[in-house]
């Protein structure tokens, strides 16, 4: 049962509730001052994960082929075209794009997040999110006050992508090695840190579009250990 799945989504959906209702008791000085912390959290997280890197090139690789099959698939366009839909729904559509935008890729496609759904599937460790949920449910509630129950919606998608991950965790945990997981998670913590610099509003990484990386990134670490390290050792 993946336990930890649903306690980290029910912490977005908690915490957005909460916050749009909160929203507007809250003064816009301690909304922009809790922001910035939030910001520093996920760079914070990022850095952690990027020390773990055990082969530079293939994470490095993996960033830019994946941004670029991003850009090329328009998937960032996808995902803000679903973001403004959610909008919508709640009658707020054209309003803080960029900032839900933000959200979406810091609640489902965190390297914490896939990688916790992974391990959670593989043996039942559901620490990983659990861990996660605390900073979530928190960073949900600023999101919230100023993109209201739109953030609740956001679950519903993360549930997906967990779950889905959850589900296929028993074919794809036993074909990794130590090095290739370290690399996966070094590849989230550079989206994370560029997450961070998002929501700090100091530059607009195109997160969205560095998606793809995480499912590059474990194949080009398996290679480059396999087939191009030694020839450079």
């Amino acid at each position: 049962m993946p336990v930890g799945i649903i306690i980290n989504c029910l912490s977005v959906f908690i915490g957005g509730m909460i916050g749009s209702v909160l929203g507007d008791r809250i003064s816009d000085e301690l909304n922009a001052s809790l922001n910035m912390i939030f910001g520093l959290a996920s760079m914070g997280m990022g850095i952690s994960s990027i020390v773990l890197m055990q082969n530079m090139p293939a994470v490095i690789f993996a960033l830019i082929l994946g941004t670029a099959s991003g850009i090329v698939i328009h998937l960032g366009d996808k995902i803000r075209s679903g973001a403004k839909l959610m909008q919508k729904a709640f009658g707020s559509a054209g309003e803080n794009d960029e900032l839900l935008l933000t959200a979406i890729v810091l609640f489902c496609a965190s390297g914490t997040g896939i990688y916790g759904s992974i391990v959670s599937g593989m043996n039942g460790d559901h620490s990983i999110l659990i861990s996660k949920s605390i900073l979530d449910l928190f960073t949900a509630l600023i999101f919230a006050c100023t993109l209201k129950k739109t953030v609740s919606v956001i679950a519903l998608p993360q549930f997906a992508i967990m779950t889905a991950l959850f589900l296929l965790a028993r074919v794809i945990y036993p074909l990794t090695t130590p090095a290739m997981i370290n690399d996966f998670k070094a590849c989230g913590g550079f989206i994370m840190v560029a997450t961070g610099f998002r929501i700090l509003n100091l530059k607009m990484f195109p997160t969205p579009d560095m998606i793809p990386a995480m499912i590059l990134v474990m194949p080009l670490s398996a290679l480059w250990m396999m087939y191009i390290l030694p020839l450079v050792s």
